[in-house]
């Protein structure tokens, strides 16, 4: 009993964490477990039957499958446990969640011990997590006319699974716990820093905000037992940033309530808000959980005695307090009224929380148990050749006489099912659709393999065209955690179906690369629908959406995903750019110029940002639609000429086939069935047969935000402002200011040019602008390091052939090496260049970081606190966002440059340029 004796000592060393025993997932353990608990004498007896019962995870685990069998033969009276009755093997099956479990019952309805199979059709009446083999044997024994499948199938066609289960309480207590002030990022919930261990749901969850903030809510919880806690962004958006599963599961967790008294550590129906509401792709996440978002709405902008918004010294609204929210009020929900209440005072309306999709998704534990459910009960009616009985909620549909669609709408149209022929629907319906295209990466991989396993998935849908598993966000450090957990999920993705940056044979070289730049290669439709496992899946081809892990797992299995068709806000540029601004200066501008046109309201904010970009390729648009997470935006779409898109797919198609060269490409040969969609894309634009998309004249949209390219005079920079009077306003990305605020004085510590928001040509900038200073001052001298890390091996393979890495290499002091990858990330800097390994480096803080209180200047995406650079006694850190030449140029000059100094260095350098669509 080798394995027992090793999880024992765990179990010990996880006590001094102040951890329970880990759940047991490997059928080795249990099958050890499940042989103690035979031997009557052993002296491990009453501890292997707690592990066995309360401690193994369910789902398509190898654990789960030993599970559902030893309880098989306990039910067919094969072996005998005293502890473990037939009824209650039943019971322990109830809640497994499918694949074994549901293997197992299938064998006992369908054998021939009558009393047996009543009792396995009575649990079975509960089960959603059906997939095709299961479906197909109910059918096969319902057409053979054994009475038990048609009774189970008639169960499944009224939907009994769901309408059996109890309703959803009318009056939810809840105690306010204000979590932070302002924007709280999903980082604060489950930080970047502990990625490794977000598999290990009860590890994990020590890292939610701080210890004293969860001995707080524990405290609360004491006061109030009848309330669950409210986690509350004041004056802010509740989630914001990278779309973490973990950081709904942290916050469940500590909140929410079990969702099994058999599964450990897996919680559902946490409540979380914020002034602002809640980021997008977060309370997507909620409604995996069967938790409940609200959009507060408790503080005001102030406003005259004419209506005119007061402001202070800065220009900044006033706000004031509708409400108190403050930590420790108790407030109640009324499901029925659909309202928030302090007592008996109504506060505010909250159907928006509680729609009536939301609310199943309340009732039936989360939104998977609803979309599975469906299927069942569509399945079931067509099998008995009846009509399904509206049980669920009809789906939202929207649809506008006379007006035309914007450019998502079409993409919905499109990919919906279930839609009646000739229906078209506009912003506001709900829509199930096929998803084309699907990205896992690998810091979120490990809990979307956990999901399928949990769903009982065991092979990728058929429906979707194609799917990657990344490597990029633990590139930078091939440390003992990553050893451990990225090889196993890349052999799970890779039997599952999925193509992945690591050979679990060894036969191709193991890449790196960015996630969202490889699903901006492989969608070679503009007409796609993408989901990724990050919030920055932001396509410049076809609509993607950041999603959760879940989300992710879901669209692999089904091919499906469900959601509203967002509105939409149309940007449109006009003017010219400078000759020495770069097309950063424009993203960043796009959001200042918008919040101006605005009075300040975030018109961006849960909605699709439709922007007409034309005239740039895919790779350097996707350096907007990267940005628009930042914007806070649902998700964006590019409309490009047929030209330039064609251009696009060329190169795509190119990189796909690099990929095919590599020897990743599956024995179902996806990589090269995305070539062969992309060239029959390309023959429809060419022959005229379908144009690149464009939306409809008569569309309409929530706004309309018009970019004056002559109003970007200077470079412009998204500043955390770590010192604003006002905690709200710090870490939001909606402060942009131009270089000259700066005053050439502002010293920077380190530069930083990579991740998902550069790309080759920014490279090439970085080596021109060497040479530029070599040329102008005889050397190039760093005052402070720059890192620089490629999104992807291509774009070095590509900068070698035309030249520019020679040069790069030149001025570096350090190159990464494959052979020879950092077993530990770098805690101090010399003032040199770095060339990192392509990946997320500092920009996803779970391995590489600034020396802490550090002023970092960078091209990512991210300025969070503590994501980039932490603070230190004294100094804040803060990470200042930039385009590429800036950042060069500051880190040589060890300080922010002035104009002048700036125009200098970028004389005669091809920097990204934009024009305008034409209108005539």
């Amino acid at each position: 009993m080798n394995l027992y004796t090793d999880y024992l000592n765990e179990i010990e060393e996880r006590k001094g964490q102040g951890l329970h025993p880990k759940p047991i997932d490997g059928a080795e353990l249990l099958s050890e477990i499940i042989a103690q608990i035979k031997d009557t004498a052993n002296p491990n007896r009453t501890d292997s039957i707690q592990f066995f019962v309360y401690n193994t995870l369910p789902g398509t685990t190898p654990a789960a499958g030993v599970k559902a069998e030893f309880l098989k033969e306990i039910i067919l009276g094969q072996e005998t446990v005293a502890e473990i009755t037939p009824t209650f093997a039943f019971e322990l099956l109830s809640h497994m969640k499918g694949g074994p479990s549901i293997e197992v019952l299938l064998d006992l309805a369908l054998g021939n011990d009558v009393e047996i199979a009543k009792q396995a059709a009575k649990v079975l009446k509960t089960q959603v997590f059906l997939y095709d083999a299961d479906m197909d044997r109910l059918k096969v024994a319902f057409h053979a006319g054994n009475e038990t499948a048609k009774e189970i199938l008639e169960s499944y066609a009224k939907a009994e699974f769901f309408t059996e289960l109890p309703a959803v309480a009318e009056e939810i207590k809840v105690v306010t716990y204000i979590a932070a002030e302002g924007d709280i990022s999903t980082d604060l919930l489950s930080p970047g820093n502990q990625a490794h261990s977000r598999s290990d749901r009860e590890l994990h969850g020590k890292c939610m905000i701080t210890p004293a903030a969860q001995e707080e809510i524990k405290a609360l919880q004491a006061k109030h037992p009848e309330a669950s806690v409210m986690l509350i962004a004041e004056k802010g958006t509740m989630g914001v940033g990278s779309s973490r599963m973990s950081g709904v599961n942290n916050v469940a967790l500590w909140t929410g309530k079990q969702a099994s008294p058999y599964i450990p550590f897996v919680n559902i129906a946490p409540i979380v808000a914020g002034t602002n509401g809640i980021s997008p792709i977060f309370l997507t996440t909620v409604d995996v959980t069967g938790g409940i978002g609200i959009d507060l709405k408790n503080w005001v902008k102030k406003t005259d005695e004419n209506g005119n918004v007061v402001r202070n010294e800065a220009g900044d609204p006033i706000l004031e307090e509708v409400y108190s929210v403050a930590t420790g009020t108790v407030l109640t929900i009324n499901t029925r009224e659909k309202k928030l209440y302090n007592g008996d005072q109504e506060l505010i309306d909250i159907s928006k929380a509680l729609t009536p999709q939301k609310m199943e998704f309340i009732k039936a534990g989360g939104s998977y148990a609803i979309v599975f459910g469906k299927k069942i009960q569509t399945f079931a009616a067509k099998t008995l050749g009846v009509t399904a009985p509206v049980v669920f909620a009809p789906s939202k549909e929207v649809s506008i006489e006379g007006q035309g669609l914007t450019a998502v709408e079409k993409i919905f149209n499109k990919n919906a099912v279930g839609v009646a022929e000739g229906k078209v629907l506009h912003a506001g319906s709900d829509v199930r659709v096929e998803v084309n295209i699907v990205g896992s990466q690998d810091t979120t991989g490990l809990m979307t393999a956990q999901e399928l396993e949990s769903m009982a998935a065991t092979v990728i849908s058929p429906i979707v065209d194609g799917a990657y598993q990344s490597g990029c966000h633990t590139a930078s450090v091939w440390d003992k955690k990553a050893q451990a957990n990225i090889p196993k999920l890349m052999k799970f993705m890779n039997d599952f179906g999925v193509i992945t940056a690591r050979d679990p044979k060894g036969e191709y070289h193991s890449m790196t690369d960015v996630i969202h730049k490889v699903l901006n290669d492989i969608t070679i439709d503009e007409w796609a629908i993408i989901i990724g496992g990050d919030s920055h899946t932001r396509m410049s081809k076809g609509v993607a959406f950041g999603a959760d892990s879940g989300t992710v797992a879901l669209a692999l299995a089904t091919g499906e995903a469900s959601m509203p068709i967002p509105e939409s806000v149309k940007v449109t540029f006009k003017g010219e750019m400078k000759q020495h601004m770069d097309f950063r200066d424009v993203v960043h501008a796009t959001q200042s110029q918008m919040l101006k046109q605005f009075d300040g309201e975030n018109v961006f904010q849960g909605r699709i940002i439709e922007v007409h970009i034309g005239t740039l390729l895919a790779d350097q648009a996707f350096t907007f639609t990267d940005w628009t997470a930042e914007m806070k935006a649902k998700a964006s779409i590019c409309i490009s000429q047929d030209d330039t898109l064609i251009e696009s797919l060329e190169i795509a198609k190119s990189r796909i086939q690099i990929m095919i060269d590599k020897g990743m490409d599956n024995k179902n040969a996806v990589l090269q069935g995305l070539i062969n969609k992309a060239n029959k894309r390309i023959e429809e634009i060419k022959s005229g047969e379908k144009p690149a998309l464009t939306p409809d004249a008569n569309a309409k949209y929530y706004a309309e935000v018009v970019i004056d390219l002559d109003l970007i005079e200077e470079p412009m920079i998204a500043d955390p402002d770590v010192n604003n009077a006002d905690v709200s306003k710090r870490y939001t990305h909606d402060t942009i200011r131009e270089l000259s605020f700066y005053g050439n004085d502002k010293k920077v510590d380190l530069g930083f040019v990579g991740s998902c928001m550069v790309h080759k040509d920014d490279l090439k900038i970085v080596s021109q602008m060497l040479k530029n200073i070599e040329k102008q001052q005889g050397e190039v001298k760093f005052n402070a390091p720059l890192v620089v890390a490629a999104p992807t091996y291509n774009i070095i393979d590509e900068l070698k052939a035309e030249g520019d890495w020679e040069y790069l290499q030149k001025y570096s002091g350090f190159e990464f090496s494959d052979a020879l990858p950092k077993s530990t990330a770098r805690t101090e800097y010399e003032n040199i260049m770095y060339l990192e390994r392509p990946g997320c480096n500092l920009c996803m803080g779970n391995q590489e970081k600034a020396e802490k209180g550090d002023t970092v200047l960078a091209t990512s995406t991210r300025l969070f606190q503590g994501r980039v650079v932490e603070d230190r006694d004294g100094k804040k850190g803060e990470s200042l966002l930039a385009s590429t030449p800036v950042v060069v140029l500051s880190a040589i000059l060890g300080r922010m440059p002035s104009i002048e100094e700036y125009k200098a260095a970028v004389e005669g350098i091809n920097l990204t340029k934009f024009k305008p669509i034409s209108t005539k």
